[in-house]
């Protein structure tokens, strides 16, 4: 199995929020997890191509899950295709 940094059915393109944003392509559930955002690597933070292109809102149709080493980003509500995948930035290292 080869990595890939986006699933099958995400983007990136230009963001209405900020910048490039991550966007479905296709519809998607509530509850579904879409992959590792973050990395805890020694103490230290490390965005995935995931988490480095989601951008903040205060009205977010995404949250992220710290388990153990890793973050993972996961639907809030379901999503229709076209829109963009937004979460609450709270990631924090570890101390």
């Amino acid at each position: 199995m080869s990595y890939r940094p986006l699933r099958e059915g995400l983007t990136i393109k230009q963001s209405g929020i900020e910048g490039l944003g991550l966007f479905t392509e296709v519809d998607i559930s509530k509850n579904e997890c879409l992959g590792i955002s973050h990395w805890f690597i020694e103490n230290e933070l490390h965005r995935t191509p995931l988490g480095g292109f989601y951008n903040h809102s205060d009205d977010p149709n995404c949250f992220t899950k710290e388990l153990g080493v890793c973050v993972e980003l996961y639907t809030k509500r379901d999503i229709k295709a076209g829109e963009e995948l937004t979460a609450i930035y709270t990631v924090c290292p570890l101390t």
